[in-house]
């Protein structure tokens, strides 16, 4: 919901790393582009870890932590303080503001009484629009305002309206620039309003036509918000939701700065019982864009046990590129600055794409390990390269690869070395030298006395 900043625009270049997905070379992309100088090539590094600190204040423990652990973070705008410490405490880490693009909110924090809080959660304060433009607050067929079940105080905008949607950029990007946040999460860029109401908007038929108009609005809205950060410099991310319902919706909507993805590797209990993610026309999409290794891709996995971590963490891993950036939520409310086990090895670098098996079953090589991922709903077996691992150190040369899920497995550790034995020593022993001669000293020659004087003849 960190190595540098990308907020160019990048659309064009995604829609023909789309095609050539979809259909290889030669398929209308290499006329003009072809012509281009050639970039280095993206180094495909395992998925880096974020943080989507929404959930409550951060602790000065956490920051010190997220400085060390993160590439990049989500704050909500009552968190300038908190952006200020974690950019001292580690520059490199891109932080953006939290902004809801479709609800203006009245909940204490939002508002103080008839106020609006100096720092919001939306775009646009509610008391700001209930006394000024009170037309942004979009009605069922009865007329009453729309209030999101489930999220109470929480009130469905006009997303389709130029008015609301050039003051919501001025708004936001004007905040973004005094602060100095990086750029914007920018949320609720949904699909259908039937996750939050059963309402008809005012003007439609039904639900589906309702759906039309709010989607037909994000699309203009995104590109308004996101080009009013975009020439401030600054980074657009959108929340955008079933993007594998509508082909061509993420490169749309990810084409300033990326795009988050909240239900990656969700898997579909109620239906197929598979990986939705793989499904439609997404999965091609998010490679699309992780091999041009340009823009963020920013994903949510719920954690609810070892199997989805496990399968969403190898899932992210095949979009392996130096903006894709893995969570694994195991609250709703994003309540923990999360950190995997996962997150805590060391795949290295990928050296080769992912492939897609004739079971159905992807894989994909690193420097360090290979990761595989069944997203179909039926169990297959898999042989991994040799010379594998599991992350408690167990030695893998057959999977049995459940429906919906993944695998992570490392190099083996090198065997050691043994230590050499010195050769022992010969068993003749060494002759000992015989010692030196000792010179005997030559004795001094005693003088012979001469004749005794006589004796002196007394006086």
């Amino acid at each position: 919901m960190a190595r540098k900043s990308v907020s160019r625009r990048v659309g064009h270049v995604l829609l023909c790393a789309l095609v050539l997905v979809l259909c290889g070379p030669g398929s209308g992309c290499s006329s003009g582009w072809a012509e281009q100088p050639a970039k280095p090539s993206p180094v495909p590094l395992a998925p880096c870890a974020w943080w989507y600190g929404i959930g409550k204040p951060p602790a000065d423990a956490e920051l010190a932590l997220a400085a060390k652990r993160y590439d990049l973070v989500v704050f909500n705008a009552t968190e300038a303080e908190a952006m200020r410490k974690l950019r001292k405490l580690n520059p490199k880490v891109k932080i953006l503001v939290y902004k809801d693009l479709s609800s203006t909110r009245n909940y204490p924090g939002a508002v103080n009484g008839d106020t609006d809080a100096d720092r919001l959660p939306s775009g646009i304060g509610y008391n700001a629009a209930r006394k000024t433009h009170p037309e942004w607050f979009a009605e069922d067929t009865a007329g009453r305002r729309i209030e999101w079940r489930g999220y109470p105080k929480h009130w469905q905008m006009t997303v389709w309206d130029p008015a609301y949607q050039k003051a919501w950029a001025a708004a936001v990007t004007e905040e973004v620039v005094r602060e100095g946040w990086d750029g914007v999460l920018a949320d609720n860029d949904f699909n259908s309003l039937s996750h939050y109401s059963p309402a008809v908007l005012k003007g439609t038929k039904d639900t589906a036509e309702t759906d039309r108009v709010l989607r037909e609005g994000l699309d203009a809205f995104l590109g308004v918000a996101g080009g009013s950060l975009r020439d401030a410099g600054k980074i657009f991310v959108p929340n955008v939701s079933e993007t594998h319902l509508i082909p061509g919706r993420w490169t749309a909507h990810s084409r300033f700065s990326g795009a988050m993805e909240e239900n990656f590797g969700f898997h579909d209990d109620g239906g197929s019982g598979e990986l939705l993610t793989f499904q439609g026309n997404e999965w091609k999409e998010l490679r699309a864009q992780a091999a041009l290794g340009e823009s963020w891709l920013l994903l949510v996995t719920r954690v609810n046990d070892d199997r989805g971590e496990r399968a969403g963490y190898a899932s992210a891993a095949l979009l392996a590129g130096p903006y894709t950036c893995w969570l694994g939520a195991t609250t709703p409310t994003y309540m923990n600055a999360e950190w995997s086990r996962y997150q805590q090895i060391d795949l290295g670098e990928a050296v080769d794409a992912a492939g897609r098996q004739g079971n159905g079953v992807w894989t994909r090589r690193f420097t360090r390990g290979w990761v595989a991922v069944n997203p179909t709903a039926a169990s297959v077996r898999v042989t991994p390269p040799t010379g594998l691992v599991d992350l408690d150190g167990r030695a893998v040369t057959d999977l049995e690869l459940a429906a919906a899920d993944g695998a992570v497995l490392l190099n083996a550790p090198p065997a050691p070395t043994p230590t050499s034995v010195p050769a022992p020593t010969s068993a003749v022993p060494t002759p000992i030298p015989a010692p030196s001669a000792v010179p005997v000293p030559t004795p001094t020659a005693i003088p012979t006395p001469g004749p005794v004087p006589s004796s002196v003849p007394a006086p």
